[in-house]
């Protein structure tokens, strides 16, 4: 009779304690920030497009002229803006922001599957998910940078098209996102600790 009621508690007391609705609520508001903060990185490398200098757009994958007031004429080759290391620094800024948001992305999905499928290595998921918002955040400020470094010499601050912007927005949000989850997880007690009580 005694095995039995062991046996019966035993799944009792691998349950996870319920979590205040607060410390949901912030888990919930992270992932979707860094949810957004993904669509905004793919929304702004995809169009490309981040700086506009007198007659001239600058972009990732393009560089544009409006000279003869028909509209955009845009080239793929950007050695043609007479811009020294253009092409390549280009190549090196793309890269980055499409690892950054790969890094994200795989981020994103380790945040929400420690929260669907809560066991013992949802708080490691969780951390691990956090890691990579920061290494998103180190790729796409890194992109954001090698540009203006770049394109110091046309850079004005009204210059940036909302694409850049969107860009520099997504890299704080993967800051902020990285950050708080990975302070929420270090300040709420972990559960292997709360099932010894």
């Amino acid at each position: 009779m005694t095995a039995i009621a062991v046996r019966a508690q035993r799944p009792l007391a691998l349950r996870r304690p319920h979590r205040s609705f607060f410390e949901s609520f912030v888990r919930t508001l992270i992932i979707v920030c860094a949810a957004l903060a993904v669509v905004l990185s793919s929304i702004s490398i995809c169009d490309g497009h981040w700086l506009l200098a007198e007659d001239r757009l600058f972009g990732l994958w393009h560089f544009c002229t409006t000279a003869n007031q028909s509209g955009l004429h845009c080239l793929r080759d950007l050695n043609q803006a007479h811009v020294p290391g253009l092409a390549v620094g280009m190549g090196l800024a793309r890269s980055v922001g499409a690892l950054a948001v790969v890094a994200a992305i795989f981020g994103l999905e380790l945040l929400m599957v420690s929260q669907v499928c809560e066991d013992l290595h949802s708080r490691r998921k969780w951390a691990m998910g956090s890691v990579l918002l920061f290494v998103s955040f180190i790729l796409s400020s890194g992109g954001l940078l090698s540009f203006v470094i770049l394109l110091r010499n046309q850079v004005t601050l009204v210059g940036f098209t909302l694409m850049f912007w969107c860009e520099f927005t997504a890299s704080f949000l993967f800051f902020l996102n990285a950050l708080s989850g990975l302070h929420i997880n270090s300040i709420t007690h972990p559960w292997d600790h709360s099932r010894k009580f």
